[in-house]
């Protein structure tokens, strides 16, 4: 419920509508030459889920009534169907991990998703009703996708953001490559780390002038500091590495740290080229 109204007030932000998804059968093939789960079982979930649907439909309308709110049930599992309509998604938007959940971010259930999430993804943790919002910054092609995403929020909420660039003395050079990670003569890795992620800034500040932007370099492992910026954040955006989509979230420790114990909720961005919409 906590994940369906934080979807509710997200799309009114954006300006679009919400789509709630229940998947409630079991993600895999058939057993042998029977069908799994069996039909009894199905229908019986699948009038349950009914009846969630509408109850959090109800709920999703009386708290944000700007919104349209529609709801799907499928008969597939979770995988699929998370996978299936982030193609159209704007972005995913999850409770905190449980259940079948929880073993896409543990690998549990990785190998048998076909293909990633196009779409950004949203852990609902903790209430994250004010506070700036968060962006870890790497200097990658993939945090710059994050950063793409990071503004657009910002700017929707008319909130700070604060980009974390962190460092530590396993970097050798610090994360960031290429000329402008060069330093100065008489220049220290923090004063080289601090210029380059101001130049990676540069170009965002530019287009969200309305963002007031805090810049933050420091020599820590960077999810020991999201973690702590979390718990007065209303939202943290990372990437992820990886082969892309869910699978890609069992594979970074940043991102899996902050899935499971963040104080705000997470939005995990992969590569995928496709800006905020």
């Amino acid at each position: 419920m906590a994940a369906a109204l934080w979807a509710a007030k997200e799309a009114l932000l954006c300006k679009t509508e919400l789509l709630l998804l229940m998947a409630y059968g079991v993600d895999g093939g058939p057993f042998g030459n029977r069908s799994f789960p069996p039909d009894t079982w199905l229908k019986a979930k699948e009038a349950i889920t009914g009846e969630v649907l509408h109850e959090f439909r109800e709920a999703c309308e009386s708290a944000v009534p700007e919104v349209k709110v529609t709801t799907v049930a499928v008969d597939t599992g979770p995988v699929a169907a998370l996978t299936e309509i982030s193609a159209t998604a704007r972005l995913l938007a999850i409770g905190a991990p449980t259940g079948e959940i929880a073993g896409l971010f543990a690998g549990v259930s990785a190998a048998r998703l076909s293909s990633g999430a196009v779409c950004p993804v949203v852990v609902v943790r903790g209430p994250g009703d004010d506070g700036p919002v968060v962006v870890g910054v790497d200097g990658s092609p993939l945090s710059e996708e994050a950063l793409a995403w990071a503004f657009a929020e910002a700017s929707n909420r008319e909130a700070p953001l604060v980009a974390l660039h962190a460092w530590h003395d396993g970097d050798v050079a610090g994360l960031f490559t290429g000329e402008g990670a060069l330093p100065f003569p008489g220049e220290s890795v923090r004063e080289t780390e601090n210029r380059v992620l101001g130049q990676r800034l540069a170009g965002w500040r530019k287009k969200y002038p309305q963002v007031p932007v805090d810049q933050v370099v420091v020599r820590d492992k960077p999810r020991h500091r999201l973690l702590e910026l979390s718990e007065k954040a209303r939202l943290v955006v990372v990437g992820t590495r990886g082969r892309g989509g869910f699978a890609a979230l069992a594979v970074g420790s940043t991102s899996h740290a902050l899935i499971h114990h963040a104080k705000c909720p997470v939005m995990v961005v992969r590569e995928t080229g496709r800006p905020p919409r």
